[in-house]
């Protein structure tokens, strides 16, 4: 048991119904009496004591009738993690000082730091013990190419033993992941359905969208339950091989998802964040060998081959450091991947692959093929050369679409994503070819549709590059669950007409022309 501050003032909690996602708050009157005597104020930390729980949240005033003054109210996050009942007894004090945002200002400064350092970051962010602000700074901090490859070998680690790790028992548990940036590249799920129907080992965690309209784990969401605990997660894999969970429900490296809430408010995914973040939850769930897809394009997260090769350089690295096996894999990153941008518009998309649908997407299906072919020759399944065949045969004899009905079905039941009721076509106002897409304006578009908190909305692309297209031909088509959300989209889009860009062919041969005038 706690052991209460002496001569603290005791209060009775209120669930105030407030959602203030990850960050715990809570609520007094600007009359309360613990204000006065403790010297509390809006924004103020405060360590905030139960008979058998205690956290640390911050302080909000209230002006109205809202509480009464021997109240204290508490949002969603902080009611949960401290397990309260209405009326149960609260008291209040000062929070010891946090050491460690001493590390965080060094960085601030552009000081490197060391693995304790980083440790004692990792330790006081699972413990509740930052703010969000703070945890902006930590990351802001971090941002750019502020982390050199020892530093995110030692966030990484730090972010490892912050959590639980899984041991299989194997000598080869493999995984993927892609560093993102390609709206609609929702390749994971077909690739873990081919691969544990060849038998291999694969306990797929993943996370949700930090700043894309939709992570793996939102895709899969609108089809099965993935918020599984450790052991259902181990209960699905020894019975299928696989599973598709949210790696939050399971705490490996839950820093990661703490981080993540934030990196999403601030639209941020830096290289060395990016790194630290995927393989610490690689590795705390057993993988022992990863592919890493890179998609370079000029609209995707990495831009140039320059840039992907200095990522994968320092991927291979990390993964050294830690006793991982990297492998990595450039994709096209031109223009986004399948028909569906949006968790339930992807999931669409996935289970035609799957269902090999003579409508289903064809560079979703050739890119996933790809995938599963290199990491069966990656685990010495299939002699080299070899694997795209392998993966082939798998999707399309129907063992693939059984194995992924399976997995769904363990992780709770397999349902059928949803539709959204709202809908706008953008047509083409000219016959020409398309020349140009622009990923992260189309996911721009998809995310003011409601994506991804809205799992059915997101929008679908009817052409791809060098596509001739017609006038009034369907370009894209918008899906919202609001009519409100549905016009924010539109306005982006009409504010943005070059999205999808249509050229003549006169416009074709004059930019030939001029690019071949560059060259000489």
């Amino acid at each position: 048991m706690i052991l209460t501050p002496e001569r603290a003032t005791t209060l009775q909690a209120r669930r105030l119904g407030i959602d203030t996602r990850q960050e715990p708050i809570i609520y007094l009157r600007a009359d309360s009496p613990v204000c006065r005597s403790e010297g509390f104020s809006a924004l103020s930390r405060v360590l905030v004591h139960t008979e058998h729980c205690k956290t640390i949240a911050t302080l909000n005033i209230i002006t109205s009738e809202m509480l009464h003054r021997g109240q204290i109210g508490f949002s969603e996050s902080a009611w949960l993690r401290l397990k309260l009942n209405t009326d149960d007894n609260v008291w209040l004090s000062h929070p010891r000082p946090v050491q460690s945002l001493s590390h965080v200002r060094s960085k601030v400064f552009g000081h490197s730091l060391n693995k304790e350092q980083f440790q004692e970051i990792i330790n006081d962010i699972v413990d509740g013990r930052y703010a969000d602000v703070h945890i902006a700074a930590f990351i802001t901090a971090c941002g750019d190419d502020m982390l050199d490859d020892a530093e995110i070998i030692a966030l990484t680690q730090a972010m490892i033993d912050s959590g639980s790790r899984i041991d299989w028992g194997q000598p080869m548990v493999i995984d993927k992941h892609c560093v993102g940036g390609l709206p609609g590249n929702r390749t994971t799920p077909i690739v873990v359905a081919i691969l544990a129907a060849s038998g291999l080992i694969m306990p797929k965690t993943s996370s949700r969208a930090i700043t894309s309209p939709a992570g793996t784990a939102d895709t899969m969401e609108t089809m099965t339950d993935v918020s599984l605990t450790l052991e259902q997660m181990k209960q699905v894999v020894e019975q299928e091989g696989a599973c598709l969970a949210w790696g939050g429900s399971v705490r490996l490296s839950p820093s990661d998802d703490i981080l993540i809430q934030v990196e999403r408010a601030l639209d941020i995914d830096s290289e060395g964040q990016l790194i630290a973040s995927v393989l610490s939850k690689k590795i705390a769930a057993g993988a022992t060998h990863v592919l890493i897809d890179i998609p370079v394009g000029p609209t995707a997260k990495v831009r140039s081959q320059k840039a992907a090769d200095k990522l994968a350089s320092s991927f291979i690295k990390v993964g050294e450091q830690l006793d991982i096996t990297i492998q990595i894999l450039y994709t096209d990153g031109s223009q986004p991947v399948g028909n569906g941008i949006g968790p339930a518009l992807e999931a669409k998309d996935v289970l035609a692959v799957l269902q090999n649908d003579t409508d289903a997407p064809q560079d979703l299906k050739e890119r996933s093929l790809m995938m599963a072919g290199t990491m069966l020759e990656m685990a010495g399944t299939v002699e080299p050369g070899q694997g795209i065949e392998k993966a082939t045969a798998i999707l399309e004899n129907g063992q693939a679409w059984e194995k992924f009905y399976a997995i769904c079905n363990a992780q709770g039941g397999m349902r059928q994503p949803g539709e959204a009721p709202y809908l706008f076509k953008l047509m083409a106002d000219r016959k020409g070819t398309v020349t140009q897409v622009d990923n992260r304006r189309l996911a721009q578009v998809a995310k003011l549709a409601g994506a991804p908190i809205d799992p059915t909305a997101g929008l679908e692309i009817h052409v791809k590059l060098g596509q001739q297209v017609y006038l009034h031909e369907p370009l894209l088509t918008i899906h919202a669950e609001s009519s409100g959300e549905l016009n924010y989209a539109v306005d982006y889009l009409e504010s943005h007409p070059n999205i999808v860009c249509l050229s003549t062919d006169e416009e074709i041969s004059q930019g030939e022309s001029t690019d071949e005038n560059h060259t000489d």
